[in-house]
């Protein structure tokens, strides 16, 4: 595994501006994996708690759930590479397992003992990969706790959208080049639930994300994941199935993509399964909802604590 080289301190000024992409993108701090720049962002104090983002967007999806998580843990993110403000290689091997790697070396760099991770969508998927890891001794470090928010868990119940779909066919670059903001707003708001829809300025955000660094340049590569989750299936459940540590999955069950489905299957699947269920919210319960995601998550880590 690539060497990674992190940042040190920033942790106070990272807690600031988290209010304006702007501001979020002037707190974080850039560190080097694989020769490429990651974005990356620490707040707040107490023990270690790994946000990992989904598709496609990137860490800037926790911002509303930030100022609420930094009053209570050391909150540590970034953006994955190819996504947000990280670097977005074109001619680069994208894979769960690497990004695997990043979040690995990154942790490690850091010297941190322990942590908890709360992962969203793709994240999921890595987060499965450290999972599996762990359990294979391959960790430095010990996983505490899990917790997912509507993430594909399990391939055979996931309903990725057309534009996906589209993505992974042998058209996927040219897809990915010609996307149009009017297009990728329509998909991805039929991604989220009645309660809460993005507005105007948070739609402008999530696509200056996507095409910031000709980041719309390279989606083809990064869907490969779902054909990975196919691949990576019996290894990636079978890591949830027999973890030792507490878990638990908030779902927003309006979510066309991975929602009420993939819920049901986690409890058909996961003995003793924890599942919140948030009814009309879609697949970005922490962007929709983040004091319910925010009770929740306190809720489990103070039963994990016991």
């Amino acid at each position: 595994m690539e060497q990674v080289i992190p940042t040190a301190g920033g942790a106070s000024a990272a807690g600031q501006d988290a209010g304006t992409l702007g501001g979020w993108q002037q707190g974080g701090k850039w560190f080097s994996f694989e020769g490429h720049a990651i974005f990356s962002r620490m707040a707040g104090s107490g023990e270690p708690l790994i946000l990992i983002h989904g598709f496609p967007t990137a860490s800037w999806d926790w911002n509303r759930l930030w100022p609420m998580l930094v009053q209570q843990y050391n909150v540590l993110t970034l953006d994955m590479l190819g996504f947000g403000f990280s670097d977005k290689p074109t001619d680069y091997e994208y894979s769960i397992e690497d990004q695997a790697d990043l979040f690995q070396g990154w942790i490690e760099g850091l010297g941190l003992p322990s942590v908890h991770l709360l992962a969203h969508d793709y994240g999921c998927s890595v987060a499965q990969e450290l999972l599996a890891r762990e359990q294979e001794g391959e960790l430095p470090f010990r996983i505490a706790s899990i917790c997912l928010l509507n993430g594909a868990l399990f391939p055979e119940v996931h309903n990725p959208l057309l534009i996906q779909r589209l993505l992974r066919s042998p058209f996927g670059g040219l897809i990915s080049r010609v996307l149009t903001r009017r297009s990728f707003e329509r998909n991805f708001r039929g991604l989220f639930g009645d309660q809460n829809p993005p507005d105007r300025q948070d739609m402008e955000d999530f696509w200056h994300l996507l095409t910031y660094n000709n980041g719309r340049g390279i989606l083809h590569h990064l869907i490969q994941f779902m054909e990975e989750r196919r691949c990576h299936r019996n290894r990636w459940v079978g890591a949830l199935q027999k973890a030792a540590q507490p878990m638990r999955l908030i779902s927003g069950t309006a979510d066309p993509v991975s929602g009420a489905g993939m819920a049901r299957r986690y409890r058909e699947l996961i003995s003793d399964s924890d599942v919140v269920c948030l009814r009309n919210i879609g697949h970005y319960p922490h962007f929709e909802c983040p004091w319910d995601v925010f009770s929740a998550y306190r809720e489990f880590r103070k039963r994990c604590d016991r």
